[in-house]
């Protein structure tokens, strides 16, 4: 049983607030209180935290900063990156304080760190001085873990409440007026759908195989990023760095020379047929996926995925196998992090929505080891096919039976890719 477990369990739950709390207080006083010697932006929401902070960092950087950022993909202080090794977005009160000191040693002005709903709720985001405050998007996601929808948006509006420089919203996203109702010195407000006085406002969409175009004041951004969705990553960004005193053209030079994400819709392979990995593990973020693949050039749509265990949202499972059922023509079920939850009863639940589509079941794989899995959907695949592995992107580890199991999608998938022949 983990040290977590183990405190939960002694811990009154009418304690477990305070013990947090004590817990992000000991830590920022141990390391000095490092937020308020930079300038700390907190991006929350469901869906592209990770790319609107890296995004946002790159532009950031173009401008001669030196940043430091937090995320479930990568970790990076200065020049010095690397991928996340925790198995979670945002860890720990003294892993959290630790990278903060770390960026003002270093140098760095800006620290931009995701921060989350179950962080929230233990208090991680306690004692770190924020300047900014963005959200992202909200979707239903950890319901489970906070009881209900509005304790999941309320634990979200917390940064909000606790940050009263400035805050950037998505006025596109349904529950925004929730967020709009918390003060703050500046407000600025993104979105593509109903243009608003002094918005930053995404104009002439276009996706293609190449990536996502549009026009922001009549400057033409040319993303080399796939999907709508990054239109909105890029558009969260480009407040981050309009807060911070950049212009749109510094936006636009930084953003037009990222070509991909770790982990985010991540090219492995292009030829003879095309490997794409992605963190996607909601409906929303299913849809957005296939959508955006939909623009490659392809035969056939080969899907690798599972749904997580440990109790975590299992309404979903059956959505996710209805969205993969209606967007491919083969589906192989894997185990993705089961932890102590029955795998086969977990992919059960998901091929529960997949027979509802009335899929073809010669065309449906159930192989519990993921590695087999993801070999399975290679050699499947036939000249520019596309193999989604999805669910898991840059994440280090799998969960299984109380096992951290070291993994990586991308690396595995080179290592299979490898066996088979075709070179990477």
């Amino acid at each position: 049983m983990s040290f977590k477990k183990i405190i939960e369990k002694i811990i009154p739950k009418s304690l477990l607030g305070l013990y947090h709390y004590q817990l992000a207080l000991i830590s920022a006083f141990w390391y000095g209180f490092p937020s308020k010697k930079l300038i700390v932006i907190g991006v929350t929401g469901t869906k592209g935290k990770s790319t609107t902070v890296m995004l946002a960092g790159k532009i950031l950087e173009e401008n001669g900063a030196k940043v430091a950022w937090l995320t479930s993909a990568t970790i990076k202080i200065g020049e010095k990156e690397q991928l996340n090794p925790y198995h979670m977005t945002m860890p720990g009160r003294f892993a959290v304080q630790q990278f903060l000191k770390d960026a003002v040693r270093t140098g760095c002005k800006f620290a931009i760190l995701e921060v989350t709903s179950e962080g929230i709720k233990q208090h991680r985001h306690k004692f770190i001085d924020f300047n900014t405050a963005v959200f992202t998007n909200l979707k239903p996601e950890h319901i489970e873990a906070h009881g209900s929808f509005e304790n999941y948006r309320f634990c979200k509006g917390r940064l909000f409440k606790s940050t009263k420089k400035n805050h950037i919203l998505n006025f596109d996203d349904e529950n925004v007026e929730y967020f709009m109702k918390f003060p703050a010195e500046r407000k600025l407000i993104f979105g593509a759908k109903n243009k608003q006085a002094n918005m930053v406002f995404a104009e002439n969409i276009q996706e293609s195989k190449e990536g996502a175009k549009f026009s922001i004041n009549n400057i033409d951004f040319n993303l080399k990023l796939l999907g709508k969705f990054n239109v909105y990553n890029a558009l969260a960004a480009i407040c981050i760095s309009i807060s911070q005193g950049e212009s749109l053209e510094n936006c636009k030079k930084a953003l037009e020379k990222i070509e991909t994400i770790p982990g985010r819709m991540e090219l492995v392979i292009e030829k003879p047929f095309k490997v794409i990995v992605d963190l996607a593990h909601t409906p929303d973020s299913y849809e957005e996926v296939f959508k955006s693949v939909k623009f490659l050039p392809h035969n056939k749509i080969i899907s690798v995925f599972g749904s997580a265990g440990g109790g975590r949202d299992k309404w979903k499972r059956p959505l996710l196998g209805k969205i993969a059922a209606q967007n491919s023509n083969t589906i192989i079920l894997t185990n993705e992090d089961p932890y102590d939850e029955n795998p086969e009863q977990i992919l059960s639940e998901i091929k529960s929505g997949i027979l509802k589509t009335g899929f073809e079941l010669p065309n449906l794989y159930e192989i519990l080891d993921r590695r087999k899995a993801i070999k399975k959907g290679l050699k499947l695949a036939g000249e520019n096919d596309i193999v989604l592995v999805l669910g898991k992107g840059t994440e280090q580890l799998m969960m299984v039976s109380g096992k951290k199991i070291p993994w990586d999608d991308r690396q595995i998938t080179k290592e299979e890719l490898k066996k088979l022949g075709i070179g990477i």
